[in-house]
């Protein structure tokens, strides 16, 4: 498979040395500093582009990707807001769209057990309080990471006392807030030295908690989940997602 790589960061590099390792090819290098790259020919070669970079340049390149016809695995998060722009030229167009705020196969189990665990407290008032604390690398510029919102959104979705979230800085305190955080799910960002990535759900009654957690060692369990995806998404038409790839309807 020949793939272009947008966003040539440490994720880039990442899936480059598994897609390598694999027999794929990397027709294309494109980040900030090699934007000659977007040559419509060389773009062209390509069977797929997987982009992992930055949430202000997400779009454009996606829509770049779309006017060569190569279809797009798209791992930047932040830029949400714009998915019924994506979603629209997909549907007019017939392009293959694949987003996921997480492509670790562990974290999508992880947020399968998030989402029953929500379910059964949904019927359990006395865990009143639930929050969420995600860790990643210093070098990660949004927050929280679109990790952290998917976990709020599946709790939001299923608890129906919990109405929304919002983010916090690993030092602040959500009293400190002045909020009401009755219906509200806080998110606790932390940034450190080279953190692939932690997110924990921790819910607390009067007489106990209950926390789950993953903790990714690296970048491997993303890049391999990208790749992975990449080579589902050959032949098919539409937007997808990891729920997709993995047949969960849940």
């Amino acid at each position: 498979m020949k793939i272009a790589l947008i966003g040539y960061g440490k994720m880039g590099k990442t899936i480059e040395q598994i897609a390598l390792k694999d027999g794929h090819e990397i027709v294309a290098r494109i980040d900030k500093s090699t934007h000659d790259n977007w040559a419509p020919d060389l773009l062209q070669s390509a069977e797929v582009a997987i982009e992992f970079s930055q949430p202000e340049s997400a779009l454009e390149n996606i829509f770049k990707c779309f006017d060569a016809n190569v279809p797009v695995v798209c791992g930047t998060t932040g830029w949400l807001q714009n998915m019924p722009e994506i979603t629209k030229r997909v549907n007019d167009e017939g392009h293959s769209f694949f987003y996921a705020s997480n492509y670790s196969i562990g974290v999508n189990v992880f947020f399968e057990i998030n989402k029953l665990l929500a379910t059964l407290m949904d019927t359990h008032e006395g865990y009143d309080e639930v929050l969420i604390h995600e860790t990643h690398h210093l070098q990660k510029l949004d927050s929280p990471s679109g990790t952290a919102i998917t976990l709020a959104q599946q709790i939001i979705e299923r608890v129906a006392r919990l109405k929304t979230w919002t983010n916090y800085s690993g030092e602040e305190s959500v009293s400190s807030q002045g909020t009401d955080t009755a219906s509200e799910i806080p998110i606790f960002s932390s940034r450190a030295d080279d953190v692939a990535g932690t997110h924990i759900v921790k819910y607390f009654s009067d007489e106990d908690e209950i926390e789950i957690i993953h903790k990714a060692f690296n970048r491997l369990g993303f890049a391999k989940g990208a790749l992975t995806a990449a080579i589902w998404l050959q032949g098919r038409k539409g937007c997808f997602g990891m729920q997709d790839l993995l047949s969960l309807n849940s």
